[in-house]
């Protein structure tokens, strides 16, 4: 754990390689992450969970519905690069599309629902990639260009960074 509250798992850092054993434990991290965030936010009031996990950060509420919005956009990323070669993927406003008004109203159990559904998806179409498709890569205007594997890896590094945004402010808060 780190002292910054902006990553309180420290930043993304991206494997120099990936083994097969590599994988399954970045999929099954991924199959988990439904189950860890709705650990993360169980049993949280409404003021709870409209608490901003640091200064001037999201709240509870809106990263519980910022993962499955993230987390669709990887779904249709990771099946792009499986169809097409090389393609280039369209960015979005994460932090516009927290401020919208389902990402601030709803409760968390709508978004879980969605995320329990897409990672079921998710998930069985990663545990049958074969090894060569791990080397299938995507252009990121952004970011540049990233291979399935860093993707991956990527995903697995996010869920349990934000899973730890919501457990961390837990633990500061005595919730």
């Amino acid at each position: 754990m780190t002292t910054d509250l902006r990553y309180p798992i420290g930043k993304f850092a991206p494997p120099a390689s990936s083994t097969p054993d590599d994988r399954r434990g970045r999929i099954e991290e991924i199959a988990e992450l439904p189950a860890a965030l709705r650990a993360a936010v169980d049993g949280l009031s409404a003021a709870q969970l409209d608490t901003p996990y640091r200064p001037g950060g999201w709240t509870v509420r809106q990263v519980a519905h910022h993962v499955p919005d993230s987390h669709i956009n990887a779904y249709v990323r990771f099946r792009l690069a499986l169809t097409e070669q090389e393609p280039t993927i369209r960015p979005y406003e994460e932090k516009a599309w927290a401020e919208l008004a389902d990402a601030r109203t709803l409760p968390p159990d709508v978004s879980l629902a969605l995320l329990d559904a897409l990672h079921d998806r998710w998930t069985t179409l990663l545990r049958a990639l074969p090894d060569a498709a791990w080397g299938r890569r995507l252009h990121h205007p952004e970011s540049g260009v990233h291979t399935l594997d860093w993707m991956l890896a990527l995903y697995a590094w996010h869920g349990r960074h934000h899973v730890a945004h919501v457990t961390s402010l837990r633990e500061r808060m005595g919730w």
